[in-house]
């Protein structure tokens, strides 16, 4: 993983940073929209008795869906030709449709059957992660065009990834919320999806109102040279896009590695609140998820002391470096779990959460840097801008992960021989079995991961390459400051 030549960043690739914050903003809304996984197994087992397998089946199904609408999102966005741009009307109109969505997704009726319940947040999901995607697969692609630099993509993420961290901080209350502050969670969900749909709308526009797209025009003039018309045209072009995409080795390994380390984080993330609850503290629900959110908030602040770091990291050492060692420190932190989780010193419990944060901190940050850098290489072999289709197709992997994760929660908690009946008094095989799948799950995927990191070939040195080869081609000149 040699790193052969630093470049410096030219002042004319710098993003100012009213407009880093501004694509930051899209950031904060992506995670308030993706954090609402937090609240359903628990909602729907806990507060509706809802079998828990079911409920994982409910929350994962519809994310299914994204593997058709995301890489078509990515396409029609790539392809989207307006006085506004490629980007900004999807993530405008979707903000808003996502908002209202998500508001209508909680307001359960009373007094209904599991399957009502079921059909219901089965139906609306669909709808609400359609909107989802409308917002979200612009959003991505637009970050990967906001300046041409190896370093400033960095720096781009990691103030995008910072801002967004704030959501992580309250995202594990949000149960104890609804537990808490209302007479049962359904009525507790109902109300705090109104407040985040309006977040989601106030704020999701912004990125829309006041970015502007770098690559518009070069990409309009690259696709009318081979612009033909016809239904039966934009097919092919989708097909053959998205063929390109998926088999292009770069990608592929980011892809995997982004599989492995948000899905092993996100299974055991359904399964902390268990595990605290049943066995740190013998079947509280209110103080497992009082601890659930008090490590997710400690997780959260970790990640924002994290991200500068890794950012900085990242422009010293390299991306796939700073990846690697990130990853390290998180399978320490989720080992450590096994024998930090102690119902006779409960506050051992929340030591782990720093050193996990540095996965998931330096995941966000480093590798959609990293697709940019392929975006660009994809450029120089087939005369195309695809940042919507890679930015879809890297995004449904993260979404692909977070629903298997959901319903693979379900399935292994009643693999555990877990009984929401038995309250406290749970099994020691079912106890033994839920730590066992906390700690070590996500200490396997990673070390799968840093494999995949490891072999990524597309260095700072290959990067600058590819750029000179592009400015040449398109008969730009503005060249980075070499050190």
């Amino acid at each position: 993983m040699s790193q052969a030549t630093h470049y410096q960043t030219a002042p004319e690739d710098r993003i100012p940073f009213s407009q880093k914050l501004a694509y930051g903003a899209g950031a904060l809304v992506n995670n308030l929209l993706a954090s609402t996984g937090n609240l359903i197994v628990p909602v729907l087992n806990m507060g509706l008795g809802m079998n828990p397998a079911l409920a994982g089946l409910a929350a994962s199904l519809p994310r299914l869906t994204d593997a058709i609408t995301d890489p078509l999102m990515g396409y029609i966005s790539d392809n989207t030709k307006s006085r506004w741009g490629r980007r900004r009307p999807y993530i405008f109109a979707g903000a808003i449709m996502a908002g209202l969505l998500l508001m209508l997704l909680w307001q359960l009726p009373d007094n209904k059957s599991e399957s009502f319940y079921f059909w219901y947040f089965l139906i609306v999901s669909v709808f609400f992660f359609l909107a989802y995607t409308v917002y979200a697969t612009p959003w991505v692609a637009l970050g990967y065009e906001l300046t041409p630099d190896y370093h400033e993509r960095t720096r781009l993420m990691g103030v995008q990834n910072f801002i967004g961290q704030p959501v992580w901080m309250i995202a594990g209350y949000y149960v104890y919320f609804t537990q808490n502050w209302f007479d049962n969670m359904k009525d507790g969900a109902a109300a705090l999806a109104i407040i985040m749909g309006v977040v989601v709308i106030a704020i999701g526009i912004l990125p829309a109102i006041f970015l502007r797209e770098r690559f518009r025009e070069i990409a309009v003039a690259e696709a009318a040279t081979q612009v033909k018309q016809g239904i039966w045209h934009a097919v092919a072009g989708f097909l053959r896009g998205f063929a390109t995409t998926v088999k292009f080795a770069p990608f592929l390994k980011l892809c995997l590695a982004t599989f492995l380390i948000f899905n092993g984080f996100q299974l055991i993330g359904a399964f902390q609140i268990y595990v605290l609850t049943y066995y740190v503290f013998d079947g509280s629900i209110e103080l497992g998820s009082k601890y659930t959110g008090h490590a997710l908030l400690i997780g959260a602040l970790s990640t924002l002391l994290i991200i500068p770091f890794i950012t900085w990291l990242g422009t010293k050492i390299g991306k796939r470096r700073a990846l690697v060692v990130a990853i390290a420190v998180s399978i320490i932190g989720y080992g450590s779990k096994w024998f930090l989780y102690n119902p006779a010193a409960p506050w051992m419990a929340l030591l782990p959460a720093p050193l996990q944060a540095f996965g998931l901190g330096a995941l966000f940050t480093i590798t959609p840097s990293m697709i940019a850098d392929v975006v660009d290489l994809d450029e120089l072999n087939t005369h195309e801008r695809r940042e919507g289709m890679y930015g879809s197709i890297f995004w449904w992997v993260v979404k692909l992960g977070l629903a298997l994760a959901l319903a693979m929660s379900g399935l292994l908690l009643n693999w555990t021989g877990f009984d929401i009946a038995l309250e406290g008094a749970q099994t020691e095989q079912a106890i033994v079995l839920m730590r066992a799948c906390d700690a070590f799950i996500p200490v396997i995927s990673s070390l799968v991961a840093i494999w995949a990191i490891v072999s990524y070939p597309i260095t700072e040195q290959r990067a600058h390459e590819v750029r000179q080869e592009l400015e040449s081609r398109r008969g730009t000149t503005d060249q980075p400051v070499t050190s």
